[in-house]
């Protein structure tokens, strides 16, 4: 870490930053709207030194607007989520541990960049103690026609509870090149991620946190379930996407796409404790492997006025392996391995007329174990500040592999099933307006897979995974406006929820609330832009998901409430030419309020924090 940030810093003096309307390179100049990135739906979005709100609230971890997620008391750590809505539907099963993966970077979340001069993006944000968040890239296109980026992140904090500490790295490079005729397109990147945490299994004396005693302000005093436990998430991935086309419009076109990515996940404790049940071995180690190979091959018509017609065929190999194979009571044995093999036949169509988007996509499996996706979406933009889309999604997912096989060194945590498919239907509405913007979903979930606790007690855990055969509804409204007059402005934004169910499987808080007020005026003759206000979240109470980190995963619980507290952060921010500075006191209530703040049943929220940090953009 100490190297990175010395060539961080030696970057920002070696550099030159110029002015945002043009940067200046050697008597040649370029444009700030040359300077763009997109992703591999090709969503080009062009990259923005400007200071808005929207930027206060990417400015995180994630580097993403967290509405709908809570962070735990650790930076970098977990999230608990609010907002199911959010949550993706994927036919092809996962390797699991997926509460361990919020902060896992998937293909979908690589940018490929294109820039006329060498472009470096600098993240830098203190955490809660001892460490640092730090995320940095590097941009170059050597030819117009040929790109490499990158990039890595870190972090490094030691947190404020016992045995918390997050140490994680996520390292990527990318490339992007097309052919002068530009026929032949490619974007590739590797991902190397290694993610760290110590597990302490949250406070075991609640008592200890709620009550006003100063000896317990210093939260590493408080008693935590683990002393010694440990997680790490481990990930390579190889990953291409390249397709050919012989003429620019009424083509036929190649595609191809690959991805190869190995991982592991490993639970580490040198002292076994009776909360996880009864242990075979004086030390823990539990490690699951994963292999997955990705094939994808694709021919369309492209043409000018009837849009893209695909079709496509893919395979998904995976392997999920343990080095032995345990035999435990009552199971009388479990394998060593679980394979996959899925084949896939689908068809999309894109259509772009006018005002229109359309987008069909149909996909359904060959193999031995069926699964099919099928997805419509419709947008109409009336103009720049007015659109609709409607879109629906029905699915039928293979289970993710922590919910069919785990071996570990507790007994209760040993299992092999064979669940069916999760049956997923969603329909969704979304109209982007001047006055507001307003959202909805409907979910109809059948054979919904989930964790539970059969012990329904926080001091012990013989967490099983379980498949729910009734139906699940859930209905989702939000509301975002945003009110300006003259230099202040109020952006408001609230989500509606609501389950219907015969049991308490899908929990979720009827009503998450994020509400801004803040200023914003340029000083010191124009040379600084200033922007400081006041952000207030706020959740309605419910049963939220406890979390086990023997299997990375949160777990259904139905014996404690959290929420219904408020969360009041104050910031000043401010943006010199490229260099956007922030500076937030975290959780301010926490100072005068009730010690009764909650991520799950014993995993408190974080305390009042002020923290300081810099994003900065060079163009050579």
């Amino acid at each position: 870490m100490k190297k990175i940030a010395f060539l961080l810093f030696f970057m920002v003096f070696c550099v030159e930053a110029q002015e945002k309307d043009t940067l200046s390179v050697k008597n040649v100049t370029a444009s700030i709207e040359l300077y763009k990135y997109y992703n591999l739906k090709k969503d080009t979005i062009q990259i923005d030194t400007s200071l808005t709100i929207q930027d206060e609230y990417r400015y995180n971890y994630l580097r993403k607007d967290t509405y709908g997620l809570l962070p735990f008391a650790n930076e970098g750590y977990l999230y608990t989520q609010l907002d199911f809505s959010k949550k993706k539907s994927v036919i092809l099963p996962q390797f699991g541990f997926q509460a361990k993966h919020i902060t896992y970077l998937e293909a979908d979340d690589i940018n490929y960049y294109s820039v006329p001069t060498p472009y470096t993006d600098i993240y830098f944000k203190t955490v809660m103690r001892q460490g640092q968040s730090l995320d940095a890239l590097l941009s170059v296109n050597t030819k117009r026609n040929l790109n490499f980026t990158i990039a890595n992140k870190s972090i490094r904090s030691i947190g404020d509870y016992y045995n918390n500490l997050t140490s994680s790295g996520h390292f990527r490079f990318s490339s992007s090149y097309y052919t002068l005729n530009k026929k032949y397109y490619l974007n590739a990147h590797f991902a190397g991620q290694d993610i760290f945490n110590q597990e302490n299994g949250g406070i075991s004396n609640l008592t200890q946190f709620e009550i006003e005693n100063p000896a317990f302000t210093q939260r590493e005093r408080l008693d935590v379930y683990f002393n010694d436990a440990s997680s790490k998430l481990k990930g390579n991935r190889f990953f291409i996407d390249h397709f050919y086309k012989f003429r620019e419009v009424n083509s036929l076109v190649f595609k191809h796409q690959f991805s190869y990515e190995n991982k592991f996940y490993e639970f580490i404790q040198n002292t076994p404790v009776a909360r996880l049940g009864v242990a075979t071995t004086q030390l823990i180690n539990n490690k699951t492997r994963f292999n997955a190979l990705y094939n994808k091959f694709g021919v369309s018509f492209l043409t000018k006025k009837l849009g893209e017609l695909q079709f496509f065929i893919d395979q998904y190999a995976t392997n999920t392996f343990y080095n032995t194979s345990n035999v435990f009571t009552p199971i009388a044995s479990l394998p060593s391995n679980l394979r996959n093999t899925i084949v896939t036949l689908g068809g999309q169509y894109e259509f772009y007329r006018a005002k229109w988007r359309f987008v069909v996509l149909a996909q359904n499996g060959l193999s031995s174990k069926p699964t099919s996706n099928f997805e419509v979406t419709a947008t109409y933009k009336i103009d720049q500040y007015n659109a609709i889309t409607i879109s629906g999604q029905q699915t039928s997912k293979i289970p993710d592999n922590t919910y069919v096989l785990s071996q570990s060194s507790y007994q209760n945590f040993n299992w092999y099933n064979s669940f069916a498919n999760e049956k997923i239907s969603k329909l969704n509405f979304e109209a982007k307006t001047k006055w507001l913007n307003i959202s909805g979903q409907y979910s109809l979930l059948t054979d919904h897979l989930y964790f539970y606790n059969t012990q329904e007690r926080i001091d012990s855990l013989m967490v099983k995974p379980f498949q729910y055969g009734k139906t699940i509804q859930y209905y989702a409204v939000e509301i975002a406006k945003e009110i300006k007059y003259k230099k202040f402005a109020l952006d408001n934004r609230i989500k509606f929820q609501q389950v219907t169910q015969e049991d308490a499987i899908l929990n979720v808080p009827k009503f998450i609330i994020r509400n801004t007020f803040y200023y914003t005026n340029a000083v010191f003759k124009k040379a600084m832009l200033l922007q400081m206000g006041v952000t207030c979240n706020y959740f309605t109470k419910y049963y939220a998901d406890d979390y086990v980190p023997v299997i990375g995963e949160f777990f259904v619980q139905k014996t404690t409430k959290i929420g219904d507290f408020p969360l009041l952060d104050f910031f000043v921010n401010a943006r010199v030419k490229q260099t956007r500075i922030y500076l937030k006191a975290e959780h301010i209530n926490a100072l005068f309020g009730k010690n009764d703040y909650y991520n799950a049943p014993n995993y408190p929220y974080r305390d009042f924090k002020i923290r300081f940090g810099l994003e900065w953009n060079f163009f050579k």
